[in-house]
C-alpha cells in the first residue's frame, strides 16, 4: 500500500524520482511482511521462482537467498521497478541466478508450467483484471507448484490503512477481497489445498494455493 506521503499512483506504478523514493520506502516497510509471507510456504533450494510485481527488488533478493541452486525471475510493468530490482540484485544477476523482465501480469513473458513457485507481495489488488490475471499466473505455475499472495490490506481487516483502502477502492482502482473471497478466487482459478493465513494483530494476509498435477488420461 501507500508508503509515507507517496500518492496512490506511485504505489501502483512507480515512475520518476518520486517513484524511486517510493520503491526504497516499500523495500523497507514491506520487508517484515514479506518474510512472514514467505515463511508460510516451503521453498526448496532448487526452485524456479517468479515474483510478480517485483517492485523495489527486496522480495527477489529474499527468494534468491533461499533458492540458492535455482533461479528467481522478477517481472513488473513499471520500468522504475525493473531498474530498482536489477540494481538491488546485481550480483545475483551477474551470476545468472536472477533475471528481471519488464512485462504485465496480464500477459506474462514466460512459458506454460515454468515455475515451482510464484509470489505476489502487495500487488494483486492492483492487477487490472484480477480473475483473468490469476488465470494467466496459473498458466505459468508447474503442476504441483504453488502461488502465494501476501498483502497488508484486505476487505474487513481492522487497521485504519485497510479501512481507508476499502473506502476509496473505487477511486483508486484497487480490488480488495475478504479472506473468504481470496479463498474463492484461488479455488475458482483451479488451485487446490488453498490456505488463508491471517496475522490478525497486524491484519496481514497470506493465501497459498497449489496447482494440481495433471491427471493421466485413462
Amino acid at each position: 500500500m501507500a508508503s509515507g506521503s507517496a500518492p496512490v499512483s506511485q504505489c501502483q506504478k512507480p515512475k520518476g524520482w518520486w517513484g524511486r523514493l517510493t520503491l526504497r520506502r516499500m523495500n523497507a516497510s514491506h520487508s517484515k511482511l514479506t518474510g512472514w509471507g514467505l515463511a508460510q510456504v516451503g521453498i526448496e533450494k532448487n526452485y524456479t521462482i517468479l515474483d510478480v510485481g517485483c517492485g523495489g527488488g527486496r522480495t527477489v533478493s529474499k527468494l534468491a537467498a533461499i533458492a540458492t541452486e535455482g533461479k528467481v525471475y522478477g517481472v513488473d510493468y513499471s520500468e522504475e521497478s525493473v531498474a530498482a530490482t536489477k540494481g538491488m540484485n546485481q550480483r545475483e544477476i551477474a551470476a545468472g541466478r536472477v533475471e528481471v523482465r519488464h512485462g504485465s501480469v496480464s500477459q506474462l513473458p514466460f512459458s506454460d508450467g515454468m515455475f515451482d513457485l510464484v509470489t505476489a507481495v502487495e500487488t494483486h489488488f492492483w492487477w487490472p483484471n484480477l480473475a483473468a490475471d490469476m488465470r494467466e499466473v496459473f498458466r505459468v505455475v508447474k503442476p504441483g507448484g504453488k502461488l502465494v499472495v501476501v498483502a497488508e490490506v484486505y476487505k474487513g481487516a481492522g487497521t485504519m490503512t485497510s479501512k481507508l483502502a476499502e473506502k476509496y477502492a473505487a477511486r483508486t482502482g484497487m480490488t480488495l477481497l475478504s479472506a473468504e473471497e481470496h479463498r474463492e478466487l484461488f479455488a475458482n482459478v483451479g488451485y487446490s489445498d488453498v490456505q488463508v493465513i491471517e496475522k490478525r494483530e497486524k491484519t496481514w494476509i497470506c493465501v497459498v494455493g497449489r496447482k494440481s498435477t495433471m491427471p493421466k488420461n485413462s
